[in-house]
């Protein structure tokens, strides 16, 4: 689930590279989701579902919540750690992948579940990933 997935990207491409997963795009805003969905059909995306709803809406469960920093990463557990999958299929472990700015240590020193934070700027080159991260929380929910 790619949680406030504004106009629909990155999700929108990785649903091109990876046709064979199932994606559900939630943003609380119905214009943004009207451009996820004309995105989607012009490009004949058929692996992508759309939701105009709040997050605490959403009772699906998935193997990843995505999304790019729509809250702080306390209240962001609270909101999707209802919506990820007890069993696990991947590589990584199920949970929440969010990408987020700014300073970042005081925000997470005081969750356990972490499991990976990268520096996007490791990556990039450009001004903007200078202050990025991706942090990956693991989540194990109840079954």
């Amino acid at each position: 689930m790619d949680l406030g997935t504004g106009g629909g990207f990155p999700l929108s491409t990785s649903s091109r590279l990876f046709p064979n997963v199932q994606f559900h795009l939630v943003d609380s805003i119905g214009k943004k989701v009207k451009v996820a969905q004309e995105v989607a059909q012009a490009i004949g995306l058929k692996n992508v579902k759309f939701c105009h709803a709040r997050a605490e809406e959403i009772k699906e469960k998935y193997d990843f919540v995505v999304t790019r920093a729509v809250m702080p990463m306390a209240d962001l557990m609270k909101v999707a750690r209802k919506n990820i999958k007890h069993e696990q299929h991947n590589a990584v472990p199920n949970g929440i992948i969010a990408l987020k700015g700014g300073e970042l240590n005081s925000e997470i020193a005081s969750m356990k579940n972490i499991s990976t934070v990268w520096e996007l700027s490791d990556f990039f080159e450009e001004e903007y990933f200078k202050t990025k991260k991706v942090v990956h929380v693991t989540v194990v929910s109840k079954k």
